[in-house]
Formats: structure tokens, C-alpha cells, sequence
């Protein structure tokens, strides 16, 4: 009789599953943080503050989701930023030359699936590591916008679209760019989740040799991966330059630090192989209302950071933690073999 298979992560209880994970973790420490400001942080439950919070995590949970699945192959794009700011550049660049705000902002989105398929083909094919590459074409890209409008900046845009960018839905706080990021989370999340396209990124992240040997186009995925990454940063770009009514070529500088964090937070492993969109939705919103209620309370910028960066160290400390807490409860056991009856046994030199 054979032995039915049996893995060891299914060897717990469902509930243990589901809860005890990086994931669940940060969306309950988000609750909790949520919970503590609305009652103790002066305004944090006025009219305006998720309105204003929503607006400026907008960019970072844009950036946050191509991110992930770049993450999770084992790659990293510290672009992001740069193509945020040159995207911005062009839009204003195109619009003070007579384009109307729509063809601009398309031209802004195809030159950031450029600066994708530049980054995608010197990673996927010639094979180079993202961390150099990344590295020199931020430096590149933020070379380029700055060098386009110098110490200038672009501020008259049609008030329509500026009044667009910061207006909410209907009677409520939410602002309108909600809109775009549910459908593009609901897309990724398809993508990753429940696609074959999103398990070959997992399969790269583990082991990408292996991955290629079972068929996955290594090369073309992450190509991919990066491409998408490059025109959401580019969409995330017209919007933070509608919503301030500026392009400058140092918008939005530091983000991707901003971005990484909130990834990792969400309990994406920094080595590949391991990581859900929902964490990672929890991460940036976490982050963005600690800054908030810290904010509300005149904390300097400084301190902010430093309480983001401990958080970061403690979330990374978390993974082993939770798995030594699982190693202690009780699981499963493993289903028997049933007896072999004498009679049904093989006689022997058969």
C-alpha cells in the first residue's frame, strides 16, 4: 500500500496557517496602531486625515505591487523613484509645449515602460545584477529629469486634471486614485496568486536554474516584472505631479527606500521565493499612519524614520520568531499506514 505524501508546513492546523504569519501580523500591528491614534493622537479621526493619509501613501501602494513580484523573484528595482521624477518631467515638459494633459501623461506612461524594458533587458538577457543596474540608471534617470528642467519647475496645468487628482469619491474621504490602485491591486493580485505566470515567480525566487529546467521563460518574466514596474512608477509619477501641480526632476526622491521597506515589512523575503500582496497593502498602510499620527503630534521628520527603521528590523526578526512559535505547537499527526493482513502479504521469492 502506499504511503499518502505528507508536507510539513500542512502539518499544522488551519488556523495556525492563516494566522500565525508575517502577513497577519502586520495587518493586525496596523489595527492596533489604527485603534491607539484614534484614540489618544489629537485630529487623527478628523475629517481630513484619511483623505490626506490615503493621498500620500497613494504613490508608495502604486510603486509597492510591480515591487513585490520583483522582490519575490529575487531581483530589486531602486528606479522606481528616478522614473517617478522623470515621468513627472515629461509630463510638464510636454504640457508647457502645448499637449493636452491626457496625450502627455501617455507619453510620460510609454517612456516609463522604456526605462522598465531598459532596466528588464539588462537583468533578464545580458544577465547583469539588479542592485548595479538599478543603481546606475536611478542615478541615470534622476540625471535626465533634472537635467531637462534644472533648478525649474512646471506649474500650470489644466485645473481640471489638478482638481482630479485631489478630489474625492462623492461625499467621502476616499480619494479618487483609490480607484486606479484597487483594479491594478485586484490585477497583480490575480497575476500573483492565482496564475501560472504568478507561481513561475515564485519558482524563480526559490531557484531560478531550477525554474528554467521545468519550462518557465526566466528571461521574459522578469522582463516583464520589470517593464510593469516601470509604467505603474510612471503613473505614480502624473499623479504626484497633478496632485502637487509641480513638475520638478526631484520629485519624489527617496521613495524607493519608502517603497523596499514596505514590501519587506509586509513579509516579502528580501531572497526571493516567499510573499503576498495583502502583507504588503498592510506594510505601506502601517507605515503611512504611523507617519501621520506622528506628524499630528509635531514629531520631527528624523524620529519618524528612526521609529520606521526599528519597526523594519523588528518585522525582519518576526520571521524566525513565528516559526520557532509554530515549532512548539502541536500539529497534526500523520496518517497511519494500515496493517497488511497476512493474507494479502507477498509470499517471499515471489
Amino acid at each position: 500500500m502506499t504511503t499518502p505524501r505528507t508536507y510539513s508546513e500542512f502539518s499544522q492546523p488551519l488556523w495556525q496557517r492563516v494566522l500565525l504569519t508575517r502577513e497577519m501580523a502586520v495587518i493586525v500591528l496596523t489595527a492596533a496602531v489604527v485603534l491607539y491614534s484614534l484614540a489618544n493622537v489629537p485630529n487623527f479621526d478628523g475629517p481630513l486625515t484619511l483623505k490626506f493619509l490615503l493621498q500620500d501613501i497613494a504613490p508608495i501602494l502604486l510603486i509597492a505591487l510591480p515591487m513585490t513580484l520583483i522582490i519575490i523573484t529575487g531581483e530589486i528595482d531602486l528606479s522606481v523613484a528616478s522614473i517617478v521624477g522623470l515621468s513627472s518631467v515629461m509630463l510638464g515638459v510636454l504640457h508647457d509645449n502645448g499637449l493636452s494633459v491626457p496625450v502627455a501623461a501617455l507619453l510620460a506612461l510609454l517612456l516609463g515602460a522604456a526605462c522598465g524594458a531598459l532596466n528588464g533587458f539588462l537583468i533578464a538577457y545580458v544577465g547583469l545584477p539588479s542592485l548595479a543596474v538599478t543603481i546606475g540608471t536611478l542615478a541615470l534617470f534622476r540625471g535626465i529629469a533634472v537635467g531637462l528642467l534644472g533648478t525649474k519647475a512646471v506649474t500650470e496645468f489644466t485645473e481640471r486634471w489638478t482638481d482630479l487628482a485631489t478630489d474625492t469619491l462623492g461625499s467621502s474621504n476616499i480619494p479618487v486614485v483609490m480607484v486606479p490602485f484597487v483594479v491594478l491591486a485586484i490585477g497583480f493580485s490575480l497575476l500573483l496568486h492565482f496564475s501560472t505566470f504568478g507561481r513561475g515567480v515564485y519558482d524563480i525566487g526559490l531557484n531560478d536554474e531550477a525554474a528554467h529546467f521545468t519550462g518557465i521563460n526566466v528571461a521574459r518574466t522578469k522582463w516583464i516584472l520589470f517593464v510593469l514596474s516601470g509604467v505603474v512608477s510612471a503613473f505614480a509619477g502624473v499623479y504626484y505631479t497633478l496632485r502637487f501641480g509641480s513638475a520638478r526632476g526631484d520629485n519624489a526622491t527617496g521613495m524607493e527606500l519608502q517603497v523596499i521597506a514596505a514590501v519587506l515589512l509586509g513579509g516579502v523575503s528580501i531572497f526571493g521565493g516567499r510573499g503576498k500582496l495583502h502583507g504588503v497593502i498592510a506594510g505601506v498602510v502601517l507605515i503611512g499612519v504611523i507617519a501621520s499620527a506622528l506628524r499630528l503630534e509635531r514629531v520631527t521628520v528624523n524620529v519618524t524614520n528612526i521609529i520606521i527603521g526599528l519597526l523594519l528590523i523588528a518585522s525582519v526578526i518576526s520571521t524566525p520568531l513565528l516559526s520557532w512559535v509554530a515549532t512548539r505547537l502541536p500539529r497534526k499527526a500523520p496518517p497511519s499506514e494500515e496493517p497488511t493482513s497476512p493474507k494479502q502479504a507477498t509470499p517471499a521469492g515471489v
